[in-house]
């Protein structure tokens, strides 16, 4: 940018009008006060006329690279068949007790009250199929699914393969024991 454009944006941006065709900007006067006394303007230093300024020497353009584009690399295809994956196993009641008790994501402990629980539930049903129930389906579902959330719970951060044969299998499993037929089959 040259010296006058510079000085215009200047004074656009600060509302000054002193810039016009000077070269030198002088600060501006302190303050007048009572007791100091007026200072004179001092005369502004004029070039003489026959000075010019020196001729500029013309810059080179800016040259900008275009950007680089990156094309990923092909994916090698295996001729190997994928396995299907663990979400798809279902589990069967017994298989899946003998799993629970393997497990090292539950503790000791928590398998103790957890087999107690699911021995609770299992009661329900057969009271439930025996007509002595003071609940209904809808009941021992909401049940069936509280249990199985925390065992689900359990799982998830150490054994997350059983975990989600479980999440699998979870309709499976249910419709075994909402079915009194195949419950009376059960041997837990």
């Amino acid at each position: 940018m040259s010296a006058a454009r510079i000085c215009l944006v200047a004074a656009a941006a600060l509302g000054l009008n002193a810039c016009v065709g000077r070269r030198d900007i002088h600060p501006p006067s302190p303050p007048l006060t009572n007791a100091s006394p007026v200072p004179e303007p001092a005369a502004p230093a004029v070039a003489p006329a026959t000075t010019q300024p020196a001729p500029r020497a013309p810059q080179a353009p800016i040259k900008v690279a275009p950007p680089v584009v990156r094309t990923p690399a092909p994916v090698a295809r295996s001729s190997q068949p994928v396995a299907p994956p663990a979400a798809f196993l279902t589990l069967d009641l017994n298989t899946l007790k003998k799993q629970l008790r393997e497990t090292k994501a539950i503790g000791f402990f928590s398998k103790i009250a957890l087999k107690s629980q699911v021995d609770d539930l299992l009661d329900e049903f057969r009271k439930y199929y025996q007509g002595k129930a003071g609940f209904n389906m809808m009941d021992l579902r909401q049940s069936y699914n509280l249990l199985l959330m925390k065992v689900l719970s359990m799982l998830q951060d150490e054994d997350q393969k059983l975990a989600s044969a479980i999440v699998s299998s979870r309709e499976a499993i249910w419709n075994f024991l909402a079915d009194p037929k195949k419950f009376a089959t059960l041997e837990m």
